[in-house]
C-alpha cells in the first residue's frame, strides 16, 4: 500500500510539473506578443515621422523637358475635409401614393477649412431651415428609392450652396451628407 502512495503522489508531481511548463510557454508567448504588438504600434506611428520631407519632394517636380523645378499644386484642400453636424435630426411626414409617410434624417455638411466650418455654424439655423423646405417638398415614393434619395441630396446641397453664396459670397458646403435614413 505504501508503494501505491508513493506512485499515486509521483503522478501528482508529474501532472503539477507539466502543468507549470504549460503556464509558463504560455506566459512567455503572451509576453512576445505583446512586445511585438508594441513595436509595430511603434514603427505604424512614429513611420510618418518621415512623410513630412517626402511630401516636400512632392510639391516640388522637375519638368522633365526644360530642366527647371517647378512647385506643383498640392491637394491640401483635399486633406482638410471637416464634418459639421446638424444638432438635431430632421423629421417630417411626406404624402405617397398608398399612404403618408414618417421619415428621419440626420444630416452632415461636408466643408474644406476652417474658415468654411465657422461660416456653416455660424448659419445653422438658416441651413437647417433650407433642408426643411426641400425635404418637405419630397415624395415618399421617391424616397423608397436610391435615385431618389441621390437626387434629394442634389437637391439640398444647391439651395444650401445657394443660399451661403447670397450670405458669405462662397459656397462654404461642399456636400450634404445623409448620416441616417429611417423611413416609416
Amino acid at each position: 500500500m505504501a508503494d501505491e502512495k508513493d506512485n499515486g503522489k509521483e503522478g501528482e508531481l508529474e501532472l503539477d510539473k507539466s502543468g507549470k511548463k504549460k503556464k509558463i510557454i504560455i506566459i512567455i508567448i503572451a509576453v512576445v506578443v505583446l512586445l511585438g504588438g508594441g513595436a509595430g504600434a511603434y514603427f505604424f506611428f512614429m513611420g510618418g515621422v518621415d512623410n513630412s520631407a517626402s511630401q516636400a519632394e512632392l510639391d516640388t517636380a522637375l519638368d522633365s523637358d526644360s530642366g527647371e523645378v517647378t512647385k506643383v499644386e498640392s491637394g491640401a484642400q483635399l486633406g482638410s475635409a471637416l464634418y459639421v453636424p446638424m444638432p438635431r435630426p430632421f423629421r417630417f411626414n411626406v404624402p405617397g401614393a398608398a399612404r403618408d409617410r414618417f421619415v428621419e434624417i440626420r444630416v452632415q455638411l461636408l466643408v474644406r477649412g476652417g474658415d468654411n466650418e465657422e461660416n456653416a455654424k455660424m448659419h445653422i439655423p438658416l441651413i437647417e431651415s433650407t433642408l426643411l423646405d426641400i425635404f418637405s417638398q419630397a415624395n415618399a415614393d421617391d424616397l423608397a428609392t436610391s435615385a431618389g434619395k441621390v437626387s434629394l441630396k442634389q437637391k439640398s446641397l444647391a439651395a444650401v450652396q445657394k443660399i451661403m453664396t447670397d450670405i458669405e459670397g462662397d459656397k462654404t458646403v461642399e456636400k450634404v451628407l445623409f448620416t441616417g435614413f429611417v423611413m416609416q
